[in-house]
């Protein structure tokens, strides 16, 4: 896994032998087992990963309003009963949430309001809540609705 991965050495002293591994790929979970030994005795705990994967159909670039596809998934064992988008979770107008049995969310026209954190939400059968956040970008025209614009003469106008 070199060159990703990395022990925090100027924590050690202190008993924290974390690993830290960027970027954390599809291939990396799995179960990992720590040990430290110090003097006669040896200290181990074992951690498991699971990762979690947002992927767009088709990749990006995002065009806009061509049709888009977010699908969500995760490494998690148990069934998966809903799955849960979230766009912009901050109160406000721009703020959604679309709820189904599917991994996939489907856009038919994206637009540059869809642009921004996308949050999903997959929930399991055995209650385990996991979640990711992706941020997404459109390519498109974000410019006035009224296209013309007035400007001062001998001055700027973007």
């Amino acid at each position: 896994m070199k060159p990703r991965v990395s022990l925090q050495d100027s924590t050690l002293h202190n008993g924290n032998f974390s690993l830290r591994i960027v970027p954390v790929r599809s291939e990396d979970v799995g179960l990992y087992e720590a040990q430290v030994k110090y003097r006669t005795e040896v200290h181990s705990c074992h951690v498991e990963l699971g990762v979690v994967t947002v992927t767009l159909s088709p990749p990006s670039p995002v065009i806009e309003n061509e049709l888009l596809l977010m699908s969500c998934n995760s490494s998690h064992r148990a069934s998966l009963v809903e799955t849960c988008w979230f766009h912009n979770e901050h109160p406000g107008p721009t703020s959604r949430a679309f709820c189904s049995l599917s991994r996939t969310l489907s856009i038919l026209h994206p637009a540059m309001s869809d642009v921004g954190s996308w949050r999903c939400q997959l929930r399991y059968s055995d209650q385990e809540i996991i979640s990711a956040t992706f941020n997404l970008q459109i390519l498109g025209f974000d410019g006035p609705t009224n296209p013309v614009v007035y400007t001062a003469a001998g001055s700027a106008a973007d």
